[in-house]
């Protein structure tokens, strides 16, 4: 899915580098008509090499450049001289970024750690120079091997946010404005259903210079897992979350029944969601005074910590952190 420059699904064609020939040579220099064979090998193709980039969380930098060709390596040479090893490739991607085969949609890894390289392509070998073959029974070997052929194919790059907190909840439940209130972030927001149509990060900022980031995911509708509305397309990105902070407006008409068909849909698309932290709160309580708030209270769903909050009036901001941290170091 894409907007503006966020991109988190791309397919790629990547080839690594042919490995170099190895040399036949002969050794020749003056007073010596008849030396030994003196082939060197040939030098290795170039790698195609996935590397981690934490500064980025798009693949918008891959959206123009879909093709990557590593250099092949250079021949052998005389006086057992190795050839120049091709150039490595890097396509370089965000944290939380998954490479699939294209044909079979096999994982080969996935990219979650800084500092991390994981080769996509081995560049082919060097073929042998004729100084190896020399034998008893062969002073004077005149072949040489060829160098192994690189690899090559297509690959799907996909990209699932990495967020200690994400954001779950009907389109225009308040999510956008409360991670404008909590971070610096300034995600779209509107009155209209589906303001965000892409992930937004941002940093909340807690007491004792500590921090998390959280995720604006888009709104889920009833049957998102099935691919309703804009479905599959983010779904995904709530895999990589610690904790799912429900959002459900104050004026919504049955809180329970939409808590329930959030969890359903979230429990269709991957079960393992069911297994992490979840923290409910009830939006826009700005709309409510005590004894209304208090009647709600009293119909809340069960086994789920809840709090009322207002992102427009700044209320129950700090006891929410509160409870973010303590749910994400639980």
């Amino acid at each position: 899915m894409t907007e503006g420059n966020f991109v988190d699904y791309i397919k790629v064609h990547a080839s690594s580098g042919n490995g170099g020939q190895g040399s036949m040579h002969l050794h020749r220099e003056k007073y010596i008509d008849k030396g030994g064979p003196d082939g060197g090998d040939g030098g290795r193709g170039g790698h195609i090499i996935v590397r981690a980039e934490p500064n980025s969380w798009t693949l918008f930098n891959l959206k123009f450049r879909q093709h990557f060709r590593a250099d092949h390596g250079g021949s052998g040479g005389k006086s057992e001289s190795t050839g120049k090893q091709g150039k490595d490739i890097y396509i370089d991607v965000p944290l939380g970024t998954i490479i699939r085969d294209s044909d079979t949609l096999e994982v080969i890894f996935e990219i979650t750690k800084e500092n991390t390289e994981q080769i996509l392509l081995i560049g082919g070998k060097g073929g042998r120079g004729n100084s190896h073959f020399k034998s008893s029974t062969n002073q004077t070997p005149r072949y040489a091997q060829p160098g192994i052929e690189g690899q090559e194919g297509w690959f799907q790059l996909e990209l699932k946010v990495l967020a200690d907190v994400g954001l779950v909840g009907f389109p225009n439940a308040g999510k956008s404005t409360l991670l404008s209130v909590l971070t610096s972030a300034k995600p779209k927001i509107g009155d209209y259903p589906f303001t965000t149509l892409k992930p937004n990060l941002g940093i909340v900022e807690y007491r004792g210079y500590k921090s998390f980031i959280m995720a604006d995911i888009p709104g889920i509708i009833e049957g998102a897992a099935e691919g309703k509305g804009l479905g599959h397309y983010f779904l995904r990105h709530i895999e990589r979350n610690s904790t799912l902070l429900f959002l459900i407006p104050a004026d919504s008409m049955d809180i329970i029944k939409e808590y329930e068909i959030l969890l359903n849909e979230l429990r269709q698309h991957n079960p393992e969601l069911m297994d992490k932290q979840r923290l409910l709160a009830i939006s826009k309580c700005d709309l409510l005074d005590d004894e209304l708030q208090e009647e709600i209270a009293k119909e809340l769903p069960e086994g789920i910590d809840t709090i009322f909050i207002s992102s427009a009036i700044n209320k129950g901001m700090v006891e929410l952190k509160d409870k973010l941290w303590a749910t994400l170091n639980d």
